[in-house]
């Protein structure tokens, strides 16, 4: 049997319970449906771009694939960045302490120069940096992904960002809590505006810190709630590894 096939067989025998045991759990605010997915530091949270063989990872069953041989699997995983049409990380990327791809600060056209950006960092706690004031001060980050715009900065929003747009898309990103202990992912079920997406983090679960991830593309794979998102290959994939069965 391969490993798609019975990892395929163990989520059908998934009990009842086990969507109370899930990371993620779905959430109201402000008449908008969102999934949160939550870490906590000392969680085994990944970042995953380079694939055994020297590819892009792309999907989250060839993440999977991978973890299987060590007897583990993702408990949650979703896009974790923008990218280039070859997948490669648009700005900085640190895969198992390894440098993928360097630190832009330059503002630049689309989502990603929209300054200020960040950099989500995993090291023993977790941190949401905007980019220049990570460049002067970083941190060791065993994993780390540069997206943008930020979303919250210091309690603030993104000083760009108007409460009327009307620019709603499909959205996901990731917030940090004070101390940097708890890391909380969120997809938008529904289209909201960059606006409505940052009060999420702000007021709805009171992070000082959130950086946009992607839009449009945004999937979230969640075993336990039985939710799959397909779509085209991505670039990089942030996802909690846990044992397999």
């Amino acid at each position: 049997m391969t490993a798609k096939l019975l990892r395929a067989l163990l989520l059908c025998l998934l009990p009842a319970a086990a969507a109370a045991q899930s990371p993620c759990r779905d959430m109201a605010f402000e008449g908008a449906s969102y999934t949160i997915c939550t870490v906590q530091a000392g969680d085994d949270l990944r970042l995953f771009q380079t694939a055994p063989d020297g590819s892009p990872y792309g999907t989250f069953d060839r993440v999977n694939d991978a973890l299987a041989a060590s007897g583990q699997t993702l408990g949650f995983a979703m896009n974790a960045g923008m990218y280039h049409p070859d997948r490669a990380p648009v700005g900085l990327m640190v895969e198992n302490g390894q440098s993928r791809a360097g630190l832009v600060t330059a503002a630049g056209p689309g989502n990603f120069g929209l300054l200020p950006n960040g950099v989500f960092c995993i090291a023993t706690r977790f941190s949401v940096t905007e980019s220049r004031r990570f460049a002067s001060d970083a941190p060791a980050c065993r994993f780390a992904t540069q997206s943008g715009p930020m979303l919250v900065i210091d309690g603030a929003l993104h000083p760009r960002f108007l409460p009327d747009s009307d620019s709603r898309h499909i959205r996901n990103g990731v917030g940090v809590g004070a101390g940097g202990n708890i890391a909380m992912f969120a997809i938008s079920n529904t289209r909201v505006s960059f606006h409505q997406f940052a009060r999420l983090f702000r007021d709805g679960l009171g992070l000082p810190d959130a950086l946009y991830l992607d839009g449009s593309i945004s999937r979230l794979y969640a075993p336990a709630m039985k939710r799959f998102d397909r779509g085209y290959p991505m670039g990089p994939i942030v996802g909690l590894v846990t044992p397999a069965g």
